[in-house]
């Protein structure tokens, strides 16, 4: 895969040295209260390497990056395009930032727009997609300001911290980001 550089965060592989930075988040509570049930048991050491591994060699349906510091190619977090519908050229976005101190400073968006537009200019997809609770309202403003928009609402469809959440699916439309792509 190729180095997609931004301003302030690149686009990289991933790398066997991403292992601890990995490691640090995937059983941070505060980290994965916002990503899906894979993380509601601990995470083991065993399972970090193999899906590490997997990346590594290509073994897996995600197709992904490693968010890093554009200077020093740092890990900040991951962004991958899980479940590739080929066919229909539809991808589902997942995304992490890997520490609290990286949050809030516009790094995830950066990525955000710089996998969109990877995605619809590299990989020919049409429809990107991804799902996000209610409650993260922080996540809900950076997919908003790449594009996406709500296109369903699954209600109190999860469970997490002793009640039920709604589940908000988003997809931007290749035609739609090309829209916004010749208004910048």
């Amino acid at each position: 895969m190729p180095r997609l550089p931004g301003t302030n965060v690149m686009l990289r592989e991933y790398r066997k040295d991403d292992l601890p930075w990995i490691r640090h988040w995937v059983n941070d509570p505060d980290i994965v209260c916002h990503l899906s049930d894979i993380f509601l048991y601990p995470h083991a050491q065993e399972s970090t390497e193999a899906y590490l591994e997997a990346m590594l060699e290509g073994n897996t349906d995600a197709r992904g990056f490693v968010i890093a510091d554009l200077a020093t190619e740092a890990y900040i977090g991951q962004v991958n395009l899980d479940s590739i519908d080929w066919k229909n050229r539809v991808g589902k976005i997942g995304i992490v930032i890997g520490s609290t101190e990286h949050m809030g400073r516009g790094y995830g968006t950066e990525a955000m727009r710089l996998l969109v537009d990877f995605a619809f200019r590299e990989m020919n997809l049409n429809r990107l997609e991804l799902e996000v609770y209610d409650f993260n309202e922080r996540a809900i403003r950076c997919y908003a300001s790449c594009g996406f928009v709500q296109e369903g609402r699954l209600r109190e469809r999860q469970y997490k911290n002793g009640r039920y959440w709604d589940v908000i699916q988003m997809g931007l439309l290749r035609s739609d980001w090309k829209k916004g792509a010749n208004e910048s």
